[in-house]
Formats: structure tokens, C-alpha cells, sequence
């Protein structure tokens, strides 16, 4: 664990950590690593001529040649190009809102602070699910502090893959929910290939998306460049301002191939990413009388508030093919993200979970002649998550074995303090105290692991068997200073230890019924590890079944599931975004036995005419039935006193979404709707009271193309077309809403 202070620097506008002080061992396991992968990946002895340049993607990828889609003996869904360019979201959660078993929470109406869940786990900031970009996972922290702040930019993603059920164990740590998957920008086949993708709209919206590269003998090389931004769709009462974002993203990878006259084939490949956000975002939202009336205010109590955020990641990918049969994937892998979100928490003494967001509303409606205290609080934390992780891939006759290890290092390092402001009669805020550094959180949670698993798929005529088993091994700390000691200095305040092990089994069988049907299911055991702020030191357990059938003839395509989850203990995570007090973010809490069960179902069908113009359809249904099956109380706000049979908080019964479109050879228009029925914000049975409900709500969007020829588009999309007014979210009781009607138009250009 780091053991020295955090050096603070200034950016003109609030803090942000210096994440340039990682302690001397973590550094040079960073080195260690890129070392260990350029000397495998160079040695002489192991160059050769070519390599088919998918092999890359087979590695980073979960569905590829030697795993059929189609075949997937589980819930398996893939968002390709062709998808993604239907309707070009920025916001991975409207992009998600095709695939069944997949819930998705809006907070900020633009999806900078994503919340997705699968199969029932919840969907607070993403805790409950395995996210990964290109194979490696993607969470800032995801032992030590799964609950985070960053998400990889979907706008600039090739393709998203959603994997759920037993086939996900080689995907961990959390191996219930299930898996997602995104593949960034692949170096191009051709000698040079690029695009470039530009977009204007409401609410000073914009987006530029570049990216060029290519493939020559040996080495190749691509660069993607993606902004966007916004100004906001809320006014702030009195003052105004901004609040919108700005989001930067680069991505540049390099490949070296195998050269002629080796013994083996290979290829290594070189990642490296930056990205950066300014987003002027809130805890704050609005009581429901002011909902009602101005839903698209905000209380001048939150014009200070703004988080500003910084990612970094090297990634080395090498892979070696010793024969047909064999071949070895390995990852390095380092990722440094470090955020500030400077937001108020108190007004007028209160916290916002207590009367904090009444007396903001309150001071806006009669703008008192003496000032009144704003305390603001720099969220401020910086992550580190590195590690080495290798695939061996064994294929014989009927058997596909493989064999993978992961050793994983992360922390979080929080590093807070609250300034104070007067906001006068005039609604504006001027700061009256300064916070020290350090003086309001002051704290290192970190984790250590290992990872093993086996799995074999085995082929026995028309059935298929997959059996894995996986091994997770991990050590956590928490080492708290206090808010008295800010310089971190002799023994800390608290420095507690836990480790724990786990042994998941699965398996899984397919029959082919005939070259259209098949049938499948599956048993798994599930897991998620115990964060260091778990007071009771308890992972997460469970039993998970699935059984369903997929059927794909010519332009229909089908998939029905049903699944049961047998939790022997649930965990939740204590965040801000729940409502959580300061003093309790971080925390984890273990709700004991969950059931859950429910039904998937996706259908999509193509109409083909003779006029060369077609009408693809598509829906995807999802039931979810999710109750306590015990009783207890608990600290969790979204939890509260539980009697057995209480239905969990925000999970949604009833999601439905459906998409028509027409297309000829030069356009096309697409409709998509999402329904989601009413959520609860708080365990509960029967009706729901008023003050815990998200009503429920359909969306609509609308997407325009017309192809000016093969390299030329022009297109025109409109979210939220019928400018439908709803909550996305109710923290601290106050109510958020989602983005109003914004239309935008772009233009697309590819050689």
C-alpha cells in the first residue's frame, strides 16, 4: 500500500491527485511485466513468417472462430459495427438496452456515470458485473473498490460482447451477473483505412471521431481520436452556467508480427490509452414539487460542483502459436485513474440525505439577505489496477482445453477534504474556508489476487459439454489514518487485513437438435470477493441455473432463457449514488439469502421485398422476479429493515424493447422504444410507496441515414423523440431527470 501522502496539484479550477507517487514495489512490477512481455515477445527463437490477424482478436475477445456465437452454450449477445452505427450512442446504456437480462439505471441523462446490472445483481455503479475493454478488466479498482467512477468510452468501441451464464468462468472476479465485454478500435488489414465521424446538436452538443491505420509486412499501427461534449440541458436557478461535460479520449496501438524463418507464429501488440473528463455533474436533484414544476433546474446550492477525471492504461498483448493446436495468449496490463468530484454535501449544516436538498430549494424560492453556508467536498481518489494475466488454448479431437492464471494488484487511495461557501442573495457562491487536504477521508483500501481456471468443451456428436472450475485466492487491506492526520504520518488509525478463497465450478451442455435448434443449460457456482470495507469479511455466494433454447433460420434469429440465481449471501455497496452518508461510502454490506429468477427473450426478423428494401424488427423481453429470503436489518439505505419476501430495490419486473426499421440501398430509418416498469429505490412489498418509486417510463429514439456512396454518410438522430419528462434516478430522496428531446445531425467519411 502507498504509505506516503498524496501530493495535490492545482488545475485552475479545484484539485486533482497527482497519481505520480505508486510506491516502489508496484512500480517495478510494472516494469517487471513489460519487461517479461517484450523479451517473450522478441525472442529470436520464436519469430515467424505470418499470423492470421484475427488471432489478436481471439485473444482479447470472448466470441471468435473457436467460439461460435451461435453455439454459446448460455445467454450470449454481440453488438458488432454495423449495430453500433445504426444509431452512433455516446451512452453505453442505450446501446445495452437491446440485449435482454441487461438493466440499465440513467443518472445524468448523457451515461458518464453507467449503472448496469444482469440476472437481478443490481446495477449501482456496475459493481455486480465483470467490464472489461479488449480482455483485461476495465473497473478502476475491481477488488478493492468495484463501485467506481470511470467507464470506458463506448462511442469509440468496435463491438460489445454480453456473456451470461456458466460459460462466464473464465471471466472473473464476479461471475454471477455476467460478463461485458468491449473490443476498442482494431489495427486495420489494409495499408492505410480510417474514418472520420462528426456530429452537431442541441444543448451545444458535439462529437469529432478519427482514426487511421494499417498493416504493412510486418508491423502495423492504428490511432483513434474521440471527443465529445455538451453544455448541458439544466439551467441553474439564479446564476446559470455550465452543465454539460467535455470527455477526450486517444487510443493508439502498435503491432509487430512474426517474421520469416522461425520456428513459431506470433505477434505482440502494443496499447496505449489516455482519456480525461470535465463534467459538471451533481448529487443534488430536485424535491418532487419542483420536479413537477422546472424539471430541468438545479439549485444554485450545486453550481460549484464539477468532477474532473484522468486515465491512463498500458496494455501488451503477445500471443504465440506453437502448432494448430496450441497457442498462448498473455496480457500485461496497467491502468492509473485518478478523479476529484467536487460537489456539495451539506446546506445550510444539513446533509443532503437530511434536509439538505429542502433547505436549497428553500433558499432559491426566497434568497435569503444573509448568506448561507455550502459546504463542498473533494471527492478526491486516485486507482491503480495492474497484473499479468495468460491463456493456453489446447485443441484436440473432441476437446478444448484451457488453461488460464491471472495475478491482479489494485487499490484505492481516497484523499479528501470539504471547502466552505456563502451563497449570498444574489445565488452566488464565494468560498469562506479552505479544507486541508486529507483532513475529511484519509484512507488506502487494496487487494492482492490470484486467478485459475480450467475449462474443457467437449464434443460428443450433437452434444456439447463444457465443464470449467476457478479458483480465485485473494488478500484485501484497509489501512485508515483519520481525518487528524492528514500527513499520513506514523501507524495508521486502523489497518485491517482479510483473505479468502473460493472454488467455482460450472458446467454446461448443448444439443443440436437439428442445424436450426438448439437446446441448453447450465449450473454455476457464483462469486464476488469481499471489498476491504466489507465489516464482516463475507463474499459473495451463490448458485446460478439456466436452461433455454436458440433458434436461427435464414432472417429469424431467437433466444429464450430462463434463469435462477440461489444467493446464499448478497453484497451492497455503500455509494453516494445510493444515497449513502460520507462517513459510510465505501462500505459493503451482506444482505444473506436473494432469490432471483426470471426469462430472457430476444426474436429478430428481416422482411425482404424485391424492391431491394428490407424491414429488420427486433425485440428483447426481460423478467425479473428478485425477493429477500430472509429477514434482517441492515445500515444499507436501499435495504433498511428487510422482512423475508421483500423485492429488491432498483430492479426493474418488466423491460421491453423493440426496434422497426426500413432500409434500401442508400437509407434507412430505425425506431427503437425501451419500457421499463416501475423500480422501487427502497426493499420493499406491494405498492410501491411514492417517495421510493421511478415511475414507469418508454423511450423513444430515432435514427436517419442516407448513404451519399460507399465512403459518405450523412446522418440525422433524435433521442428521446417524443421529449418524454421522467425520473432516471432518486438519491438522497431528490429526484434526477433524464435528457430531454436532442436532435443531432453528423456526417461520416471512411476510406
Amino acid at each position: 500500500m502507498i504509505i506516503n501522502p498524496i501530493n495535490i496539484k492545482w488545475d485552475g479550477s479545484t484539485f486533482i491527485p497527482n497519481t505520480e507517487h505508486l510506491m516502489s514495489h508496484r512500480t517495478t512490477l510494472s516494469l517487471s511485466l513489460i519487461s517479461t512481455a517484450l523479451f517473450t515477445a522478441l525472442s529470436p527463437q520464436v519469430i515467424a513468417q505470418e499470423i492470421d490477424s484475427q488471432a489478436t482478436i481471439e485473444q482479447i475477445s470472448i466470441f471468435g472462430e473457436r467460439n461460435p456465437l451461435n453455439t454459446v452454450p448460455g445467454s450470449a449477445h454481440q453488438i458488432g459495427q454495423a449495430e453500433l452505427d445504426t444509431f452512433k450512442y455516446t451512452d453505453i446504456m442505450r446501446t445495452l438496452s437491446s440485449v435482454p437480462g441487461v438493466y440499465i439505471q440513467e443518472e445524468d441523462g448523457y451515461g458518464l456515470r453507467p449503472n448496469i446490472g444482469m440476472r437481478g445483481t443490481g446495477q449501482n455503479r456496475s459493481e455486480k458485473i465483470t467490464i472489461m475493454e479488449d480482455g483485461v478488466l476495465a473497473a478502476p479498482a475491481p477488488y478493492a473498490s468495484p463501485a467506481a467512477y470511470y467507464f470506458p468510452t463506448p462511442g469509440r468501441m468496435q463491438s460489445i460482447e454480453i456473456l451470461k451464464g456458466s460459460s462466464t468462468v473464465k471471466y472473473g472476479p464476479r461471475t454471477t451477473g455476467g460478463v461485458l465485454n468491449m473490443i476498442s478500435r482494431q489495427i486495420p488489414e489494409e495499408e492505410l483505412a480510417g474514418q472520420l465521424d462528426i456530429a452537431a446538436g442541441q444543448d451545444g452538443f458535439g462529437k469529432i471521431h478519427a482514426y487511421a491505420g494499417g498493416q504493412g509486412e510486418r508491423v502495423g499501427a492504428v490511432v483513434d481520436l474521440y471527443r465529445y461534449q455538451a453544455d448541458g440541458f439544466k439551467d441553474i436557478n439564479g446564476v446559470g452556467g455550465d452543465t454539460g461535460f467535455e470527455k477526450n479520449d486517444a487510443l493508439a496501438k502498435v503491432s509487430i508480427r512474426s517474421a520469416e524463418g522461425a520456428q513459431y507464429e506470433q505477434i505482440v501488440e502494443f496499447k496505449l490509452k489516455y482519456s480525461d473528463e470535465v463534467s459538471n455533474e451533481t448529487y443534488m436533484g430536485l424535491t418532487d414539487a419542483d420536479f413537477d414544476a422546472t424539471p430541468y433546474a438545479r439549485y444554485s446550492a450545486s453550481q460549484k460542483d464539477v468532477m474532473n477525471t484522468e486515465h491512463k492504461q498500458l496494455q501488451i498483448n503477445h500471443i504465440i502459436d506453437f502448432s494448430d493446436n496450441l497457442t498462448l495468449g498473455t496480457t500485461a496490463y496497467y491502468n492509473d485513474f485518478a478523479r476529484n468530484w467536487y460537489k456539495a454535501d451539506k446546506v445550510d449544516g444539513l446533509k443532503l440525505s437530511k434536509g439538505g436538498v429542502e433547505a436549497a430549494s428553500a433558499f432559491d424560492k426566497n434568497p435569503a439577505s444573509a448568506p448561507m453556508d455550502v459546504r463542498v467536498k473533494a471527492n478526491n481518489r486516485s486507482y491503480i489496477s495492474q497484473g499479468i494475466q495468460t491463456e493456453l488454448n489446447w485443441y484436440l479431437d473432441n476437446h478444448d482445453l484451457a488453461f488460464g492464471a491471472r495475478y491482479h494488484e489494485d487499490e484505492m487511495d481516497r484523499f479528501q477534504w470539504a471547502d466552505h461557501y456563502a451563497l449570498d442573495a444574489n445565488q452566488v457562491m464565494t468560498r469562506t474556508e479552505s479544507g486541508l487536504p486529507g483532513s475529511d477521508s484519509n484512507r488506502i483500501d487494496s487487494a492482492e489476487a490470484i486467478a485459475l481456471y480450467v475449462q474443457d468443451k467437449i464434443q460428443l456428436g450433437d452434444f456439447n459439454i463444457t465443464a470449467g472450475l476457478r479458483y480465485e485466492d485473494v488478500k484485501t487491506n484497509r489501512t485508515d489514518w483519520g481525518k487528524e492526520n492528514s500527513g499520513r504520518d506514523g501507524e495508521p488509525k486502523k489497518d485491517i487485513d482479510n483473505s479468502f478463497s473460493a472454488t467455482l465450478p460450472s458446467l454446461s451442455v448443448t444439443y443440436q437438435i437439428n442445424s436450426d435448434l438448439l437446446v441448453l443449460a447450465g449450473v454455476q457456482k457464483g462469486f464476488a470477493p469481499a471489498s476491504p470495507g466489507n465489516a464482516d469479511k463475507v463474499e459473495e455466494k451463490s448458485w446460478n441455473y439456466e436452461a433455454g433454447a436458440r433458434y436461427n433460420s435464414g432472417e429469424f434469429s431467437s433466444e429464450a432463457i430462463f434463469f435462477y440465481s440461489d444467493y446464499s449471501n448478497m453484497h451492497g455497496e455503500c455509494t453516494a449514488s445510493k444515497g449513502c452518508d460520507d462517513e459510510n461510502i465505501g462500505d459493503q454490506y451482506n444482505g444473506g439469502e436473494v432469490d432471483v429468477k426470471g426469462l430472457e427473450l430476444s426474436l429478430g426478423y428481416s422482411f425482404n421485398t424485391q424492391n431491394d428494401i428490407s424491414f429488420p424488427v427486433k425485440l428483447a423481453y426481460t423478467y425479473t422476479d428478485a425477493e429477500f429470503a430472509n429477514s434482517f436489518d441492515s445500515d444499507f439505505d436501499p435495504w433498511g429493515n428487510v422482512e423475508e419476501g421483500y423485492k429488491l430495490p432498483y430492479i426493474a419486473e418488466n423491460m421491453l424493447f423493440a426496434s422497426a426499421g426500413v432500409k434500401s440501398d442508400n437509407w434507412e430509418l430505425t425506431l427503437a422504444a425501451r419500457y421499463t416498469d416501475d423500480i422501487r429505490t427502497k426493499a420493499g412489498e406491494g405498492e410501491i410507496a411514492q417517495e421510493n418509486l421511478i415511475e414507469a417510463k418508454t423511450i423513444v429514439d430515432l435514427s436517419g441515414r442516407y448513404f451519399i456512396s460507399e465512403a459518405q454518410e450523412l446522418y440525422l438522430t433524435a433521442e428521446n423523440l417524443f421529449d418524454k419528462k421522467y425520473v432516471t434516478s432518486r438519491v438522497y430522496g431528490s429526484n434526477f431527470v433524464g435528457k430531454p428531446m436532442t436532435v443531432s445531425v453528423g456526417y461520416t467519411y471512411k476510406f
